[in-house]
């Protein structure tokens, strides 16, 4: 079959020829892919980055995508690990890992929404009891599981929601999105403090998908903020796209009801992810969550690695 293969960590993949994985379990099938989601966690996979990396060379990245069986089947599936990647033109499925989809959906738009909204998706269903009738505040809301991450929050209930990011453009549209405020972070340290104390200060979850100096920043500018300290402030550490770091005096963690916690590959069981991907699947089926997504076909996977394109956007490759 052809994949996009990786040979070195500081090279992006290529289109070649590799060898067709074969089903080994009794749950496993072969299937074609349809679209695979070039996700910020796919790219750390292809270059050695990222925590869960074993660095053996070569593989081919991808670690979900939209599959067709045999008979004709759609699914949406999440790699099994340690199993070939998805963005080949073939691909084994562990059954139990993976959702049957309606006839009609649009594979391009599962392949791009699935990842990115599994974050916070998960982060509020699964790794907090979320209410309805919370307020929450997205740091990062301008990418595309930022733009997603205001949508759930608003779907699964929260009262208010507030989107930070640091595209003036792109926040105002997160408004169309159920934003109720916007927060941007492109000021001074001293504006961004008052912005986010006047908007974001009695918030009961953040959603962080930045980390680093917006972090540092927005902590104290919070708790100094907030009417009652001891009410329960939980900060959900989903990515660190400004940062792998952050500097936090311990006072906060006195003077306030701070509660940090992470979100991800290993805080959130296996099975535990895939009981949230059916409900999921299908607000994305819907409409009812809706991303920005880039289709390319598999073989210019090169191209695809380095092409420029929004925050808000997702490259999704597929099999023509």
């Amino acid at each position: 079959m052809h994949a996009a293969v990786v040979r070195s960590f500081d090279a992006p993949p290529r289109f070649e020829t590799f060898p067709t994985p074969s089903p080994q379990g009794e749950h496993e099938i072969l299937v074609d892919v349809v679209a695979a989601g070039l996700h910020p966690r796919v790219r750390s996979a292809a270059n050695g980055s990222h925590y869960t990396s074993g660095g053996s060379l070569p593989m081919v990245p991808g670690i979900d995508a939209v599959g067709r069986t045999s008979d004709g089947e759609l699914l949406y599936f999440v790699a099994s690990d340690g199993a070939v990647g998805t963005m080949a033109e073939q691909a084994v499925v562990d059954r139990r890992r993976a959702i049957t989809l309606p006839a009609d959906t649009d594979p391009i738009a599962v392949a791009a929404a699935m990842n990115p909204g599994m974050s916070s998706w998960v982060a509020l269903r699964s790794r907090l009891n979320f209410q309805p009738g919370a307020s929450v505040l997205v740091l990062g809301a301008t990418g595309n599981a930022g733009r997603l991450a205001v949508q759930i929050a608003k779907l699964l209930g929260a009262e208010r929601v507030v989107g930070a990011g640091r595209s003036p453009e792109r926040l105002q549209l997160l408004k169309d999105l159920g934003a109720d405020a916007v927060v941007p972070l492109n000021g001074s340290d001293q504006e961004i403090a008052n912005t986010l104390a006047r908007e974001a200060a009695d918030v009961d979850v953040v959603i962080d998908y930045l980390w680093g100096q917006p972090t540092e920043q927005a902590i104290p500018a919070i708790l100094k903020a907030r009417t009652d300290r001891s009410k329960a402030l939980h900060w959900v550490q989903i990515g660190s796209m400004a940062g792998q770091d952050i500097s936090l005096p311990s006072a906060f963690l006195r003077a306030g009801n701070l509660n940090l916690l992470g979100s991800g590959q290993g805080s959130v069981g296996t099975h535990a992810i895939l009981a949230e991907l059916p409900a999921l699947a299908h607000e994305i089926s819907t409409g009812a969550l809706t991303g920005e997504s880039v289709a390319m076909p598999l073989r210019q996977v090169h191209e695809a690695w380095g092409m420029h394109i929004s925050p808000s956007q997702r490259i999704v490759l597929t099999n023509n």
